[in-house]
This record gives structure tokens, sequence and C-alpha cells, in this order.
């Protein structure tokens, strides 16, 4: 009994389509991760640079983003926002969010100082924190964001001490009047004591090694479905030699 191959040009259109696909899809999530692998290497080798010192004028943010920072100035302490939902170890609590005037000019940064306990009792009630009194000198890393979550009924309005599930220095501006860089610092450095906060801010998720398994799970897709266009044709064509 001899083996034949039955071509059928439905099914290989089909395979085609589906083999051009999972190709395309694959590389696509291929670029992505080469993406995702740059930024990672710009993340290091920023982070090795001396801190730049910020001052007066404003600057944009992309260009600055990850690059350790040194900003001294004075905390407006009338502005705090809480930025709500941001969990660390497993509990609920807030990002504490405060402008900072760069000392001897009217431009200011945010700060995100870091974070605090949510009353599992009462929600909105906040734990108590100290912010020093005049002068400081942070240190930090530049975030364009400081990450957004879900938005869950309507905003607040931007106002001291507002609880808020996201925030930008735009808006921040707009609520507060207030010159702002573009951008937030992370504040870096353990917390004193007596501040009451945690420093401990989670590592950028670049995602690399999901786009590398997206990228291997398209080009599986794309061999399976040339596999499965020849076997059944072998198949049939053995099925009508009978």
């Amino acid at each position: 009994m001899g083996i034949s191959f039955r071509f059928r040009p439905i099914p290989f259109v089909a395979t085609v389509l589906l083999v051009a696909l999972g190709v395309s899809l694959g590389q696509w999530q291929d670029r992505r991760a080469l993406e995702k692998t740059s930024l990672q290497q710009k993340l290091t080798a920023r982070g090795a640079e001396a801190p730049l010192a910020l001052g007066a004028e404003l600057v944009p943010a992309a260009p600055l983003e990850y690059r350790n920072v040194r900003v001294t100035g004075e905390f407006v302490a009338g502005w705090p926002v809480y930025l709500n939902n941001r969990p660390q170890d497993g509990r609920a609590g807030f990002y504490l969010v405060m402008p900072l005037r760069i000392l001897g000019t009217d431009t200011h940064v945010l700060v995100a100082r870091g974070w605090l306990p949510r009353n599992t009792a009462e929600a909105t009630r906040l734990p108590p924190y100290a912010t020093p009194a005049g002068t400081v000198t942070v240190d930090g890393i530049v975030k364009a964001s400081v990450g957004r979550v879900m938005q869950l009924g309507t905003p607040e309005p931007v106002k001291p001490g507002a609880i808020v599930q996201n925030i930008d220095p735009a808006e921040f501006a707009k609520a507060s009047g207030l010159k702002l860089q573009p951008f937030f610092i992370e504040q870096a450095g353990p917390a004193p004591a007596a501040d009451g906060l945690v420093r401990s801010w989670p590592a950028p998720s670049l995602g690399v090694e999901k786009h590398q398994g997206y990228a291997f799970q398209w080009y599986a897709l794309a061999a399976m479905a040339l596999l499965f266009f020849v076997i059944t044709g072998f198949r049939r064509g053995t099925d009508k030699s009978k």
C-alpha cells in the first residue's frame, strides 16, 4: 500500500494564515522582549550614575526617568496626597506623596515619601507620620508615574489630604497652583523611625521572560498548524489508496 499526500486548498489556506499569524505575533513578542532588554540595560546604566542635582528649570520626565537625583528644599507639609490601594507585604496601605519646594526657587517636585499602612477598621483613617521641618536633602529616583491602579467610582477632587487612586503632576499642579516638575521622585533610603514610613519600592516589572514565553507559544502554534496539515494530508492520502 503506497503513501500519498492529498492536497486540499481550504486547509492549505487556513494553514498558511495560521503560520503567518503565529510567526508575525512571535516576531512582535521578540521585538518587545528586545525593547525591554534594552530598557533593563538603560536602567542598570542610569542606576550607576552619580545623582543629578535638580534645580528651578523644568525638565521633561523622559530623559531623566530612572535617574538618581538629589534635590534640596522644604516640604510643603500642608499638601499631602495619599495614593490608595498600594499593598506592601500583603498589607493594604497608601503611598504618601508631598510636594517639595526646591531651595531658592518657586519650583516644586512631587516626592513619593514612602508607604503607610491602612487602618483595617476605618479605611480612611490615616496613621500618624512625621514631616521634616526646614531644609532637607532628598535622594531618589525619577519616575514619570508612581503606578496606576483601577479607578473605583468617581475620583475624589485633588486637595490637601485627599485619598485618591491615581495622580499625575499636571493634575496636582492644576489643583494646587504650584509650579511643578513633570515627574515624581521616589525617595530612596530607609525612612527614619520617627517618620512612621516604609520605603520598600517595588522594582520595575519589565516582563522580558513573559514576552519570550509568548513568542515561543506563537511559534509553537505556527509549527503545530503546519505539522497538522502535513500529517492529515498524508493520512487522507493513505485512506484514499485502500
